[in-house]
């Protein structure tokens, strides 16, 4: 489903933030990216949504060579894979409701089944009862629970979220986990890059670290730390 062969990233023509970095995510995997800050955990969540592309090397998402596809081609990828920002990226002026629907209807699609699937997003983060508000009325926990759901209210094959709980206290941070991987149970295929210690811990799922931006280690059900 994705995978990066050898790929590097150079910025500014000496930063190197990818270091002939090979990894394959297969369909239905939840998979931590984890390092300290400057690994390069972001520049790898980039690369599977074609906001960055590789210096050198391959990168493949959903049977697609991302350095291949036109730039008209990029927001019908965009479109199967679902991103998760720490800072939220919500719109001040919509209630939760409408930040959700607002994914479906720039894509035309129709009434009916907007408000269905905005349900049924809203009912798995568990904030239907705060359909009505605006960002400004709610924390940061729950802000980040409705853009989780924005995320997901297109079915996407693949969600990426990049320090998801960075800004938030850790029972709150807990919750938000709980809500990713409860969508990786109904399939969707999940990669986090994170600094969150005790929940990679907790969890224990596939854990890449990235150092200096070399991939050093590839471990099932592993720890932040090896």
């Amino acid at each position: 489903m994705i995978s990066l062969r050898n790929v590097s990233k150079v910025y500014n023509g000496n930063v190197k933030a990818l270091d002939r970095v090979s990894l394959n995510i297969d369909k239905g995997e939840f998979v931590f990216i984890v390092g300290t800050s400057g690994a390069g955990k972001s520049t790898l969540i980039k690369m599977i949504y074609r906001e960055e592309t590789p210096s050198s090397g391959q990168v493949f998402v959903l049977g697609k060579d991302l350095s291949k596809m036109r730039r008209r081609e990029v927001p019908y990828l965009r479109r199967r894979i679902g991103v998760v920002f720490q800072d939220f990226k919500l719109l001040e002026d919509k209630n939760a409701w409408e930040n959700v629907a607002f994914a479906l209807e720039v894509t035309g699609t129709p009434k009916r089944e907007v408000n269905r699937r905005v349900t049924q997003v809203l009912n798995l983060v568990g904030l239907l009862d705060r359909r009505d508000a605006f960002p400004n009325e709610l924390s940061g926990g729950e802000q980040q629970r409705i853009a989780i759901a924005r995320a997901l209210v297109r079915n996407p094959d693949i969600l990426l979220a990049d320090e998801p709980s960075g800004n938030l206290d850790p029972k709150t941070a807990m919750e938000i986990f709980n809500t990713l991987e409860r969508a990786n149970i109904y399939g969707t295929t999940v990669v986090v890059a994170t600094h969150a210690h005790d929940i990679v811990d907790s969890l224990r799922k596939r854990v890449v670290e990235l150092r200096g931006g070399t991939l050093v280690r590839d471990e099932r059900r592993g720890a932040y730390n090896h």
